[in-house]
């Protein structure tokens, strides 16, 4: 018995009303339609995308070598099929960075003994764990979300790095189309309140644990060393703790303090008005397209920021001026590649979910800090 022929069960003439098709294939499950787009990318996903979606497909435009156009319908992804090694590599890459940071950075073990003794990194688990907890909650909140409303969202990728934290963090991919804005606001604001939350946890827990003694050696050595600003959100977990963020000489705060610290910055990165990242998918939701509004003066603020500590202020380009100066470059970047994934549906939010975005966004002003890392010669 032959196989069924996928193009049986698609919309195909929802499809021919703004593309000029002249060539069907299939490989599997998946469907190339070729020809020539009669509208432009957004406008014909947006017209035939709800039938597709309705027939179990997603879709979305390439162009071939030969530069003519290929639409590419696939099953829609409700599941996670296989064993997602990727995802499980990288996670266990960043486990292994976060604790040899951890280890020499924030527990003092000299990398001697780590290399005499690898199972000394060990030691910095709680850190890692803190970490890890932090950024994974995040991006989980938005995977659970996307799941619930059928939309095509991968399992986080953590990504392994260097000092000061032993990772970038981590992100999600989102793919296809939005059935609607409340599915775009649901989805973007689940990974910060999510991540909020495990924050203020971990926090909590950090400020309750004993500090950790700076060996003499550490105290002793001359250079330059990186302080961290304390966002607002944590002084006001320690003052409602009772508990002090700051210790005499030879003594600094737990590690897992730096979990919570990563998700307060982190936070406020992700809730920047713009493109793909959190915040702009919440603005996409809540005002539509005068997202890109928006999006424009994400980085005309974040040069302005860098210019005015650099030239007001009189801070170096390692006291964070580098750090906002980037981001500028970075904000530019991903609102020249657009706002959020197409939306089918463009009926507005209703008051409750504009009310969640707006606390969302007070809570990532608490996390914000002018100068979040500055280094200090000792």
């Amino acid at each position: 018995m032959a196989p069924a022929d996928p193009t049986d069960r698609l919309p195909v003439e929802a499809l021919t009303a703004v593309f000029d098709l002249r060539e069907t294939q299939t490989d599997g499950e998946r469907v190339y339609f070729y020809g020539d787009a009669l509208a432009p990318e957004r406008m014909l996903l947006e017209e035939a995308w709800p039938a597709f979606r309705e027939a179990g497909y997603e879709i979305q435009l390439a162009r071939t070598p030969s530069d003519h156009d290929v639409v590419v319908a696939k099953p829609t992804d409700t599941g996670v099929e296989g064993v997602p090694w990727k995802n499980l590599l990288l996670l266990l890459a960043t486990i292994v960075s976060t604790l040899l940071v951890g280890a020499t950075a924030w527990y003092y073990i000299p990398a001697s003994e780590i290399l005499a003794n690898p199972l000394r990194a060990l030691e910095a688990w709680p850190f890692t764990a803190a970490v890890l907890g932090v950024l994974l909650t995040h991006e989980l909140g938005h995977y659970v979300v996307g799941r619930y409303h059928g939309v095509d969202v991968s399992l986080p990728y953590v990504i392994p790095f260097i000092l000061p934290f032993g990772t970038m963090g981590a992100i999600i991919r989102m793919r296809g189309q939005m059935p609607d804005r409340k599915a775009l606001f649901d989805i973007g604001v689940a990974g910060p309140l999510a991540g909020l939350a495990a924050t203020v946890v971990v926090t909590a827990v950090g400020l309750l644990l004993s500090p950790v003694e700076v060996p003499a050696r550490v105290l002793a050595a001359e250079g330059q060393a990186i302080y961290f600003q304390n966002p607002l959100l944590l002084e006001w977990i320690a003052a409602l703790l009772g508990t002090p963020t700051e210790f005499a000489a030879g003594q600094t705060v737990h590690p897992v303090i730096m979990g919570g610290w990563v998700g307060m910055f982190f936070t406020v990165l992700n809730l920047l008005p713009v493109g793909q990242l959190d915040g702009g998918h919440m603005t996409r939701a809540m005002v539509g397209e005068r997202q890109e509004t928006v999006a424009a003066m994400v980085p005309v603020a974040l040069f302005g920021l860098a210019a005015y500590l650099y030239y007001v202020r009189g801070l170096g380009i390692n006291d964070s001026v580098g750090l906002w100066a980037f981001w500028g470059l970075f904000s530019t970047f991903i609102a020249f590649n657009g706002p959020a994934n197409p939306i089918d549906d463009e009926t507005e939010l209703g008051w409750q979910r504009i009310a969640v975005g707006l606390f969302t966004f007070l809570l990532g002003a608490t996390c914000f800090m002018l100068v979040p890392i500055q280094l200090m010669t000792v």
